[in-house]
């Protein structure tokens, strides 16, 4: 396997520890909008895609209605979601040291907005590591299961999807990186990962990151 050129980080679940709060908050606020559903639902089929989306497909879906405003709502909540400490994934800070000690250009590429991954990277101290090159859905079209923000990341980043790599936690991630033309990594380390569908998506699985730094060539 060829050293990439570029390796693109998801940020919720690959960076910082945010999925299961945020998709317990969506439950509850989806069954209190007349859409009644699960944390295990939500986890599974909403994980790693925009507030934008979801909505789309509910309303498209069913005659639920959330509101214009249920996104911003929805993200001028975060600060108070976060407010007792967001915690990093395992291990993910050595790696993207090793990354940058190899001298491998790296960004970070997500469905969240730019102001929460200032919220969540921000009280990982992981923020000053990924300033230089952040990506949001709101950047493009359509977002992740669509490989548009994957590839408008390295693009602006000024390389070949097929010498970039994805970092990934989700399924709707991980096609989203199969369908850029890029090698995609799928972390299944949290216990509500959807396992199963990282594996029919195509991602190379692993559970740890210290085990990442086994599997992607970086020397």
């Amino acid at each position: 396997m060829p050293i990439p050129k570029l390796v693109i980080f998801d940020c919720d679940g690959i960076l910082v520890d945010t999925e299961n709060l945020a998709n317990r908050r969506l439950a509850e606020w989806l069954s209190a909008a007349g859409y009644p559903t699960s944390f295990e639902y939500c986890r599974k089929n909403f994980s790693g895609r925009s507030m934008l989306s979801v909505q789309k497909e509910i309303e498209e879906q069913t005659d639920v209605r959330l509101g214009t405003d249920f996104v911003d709502r929805w993200n001028a909540g975060l600060p108070d979601l976060f407010s007792h400490g967001v915690e990093a994934i395992p291990y993910v800070r050595e790696f993207i040291e090793a990354v940058r000690g190899a001298g491998i250009p790296y960004c970070v590429a997500t469905s969240a907005r730019i102001s929460k991954m200032h919220i969540t990277l921000g009280q990982t101290g992981l923020l000053p590591l990924f300033e230089h090159a952040m990506f949001s859905s709101t950047m493009v079209s359509r977002g992740k299961p669509f490989p548009d923000l994957f590839l408008h990341a390295a693009r602006t980043m000024g390389f070949a999807p097929v010498d970039c790599i994805v970092i990934e936690d989700s399924v709707a991630g991980t096609q989203a990186g199969i369908a850029a033309g890029m090698r995609v990594f799928s972390y299944h380390g949290d216990p509500y990962s959807d396992r199963d569908g990282l594996i029919q998506a195509g991602g190379i699985l692993f559970d740890d990151m210290r085990e990442l730094a086994g599997l992607v060539p970086i020397h």
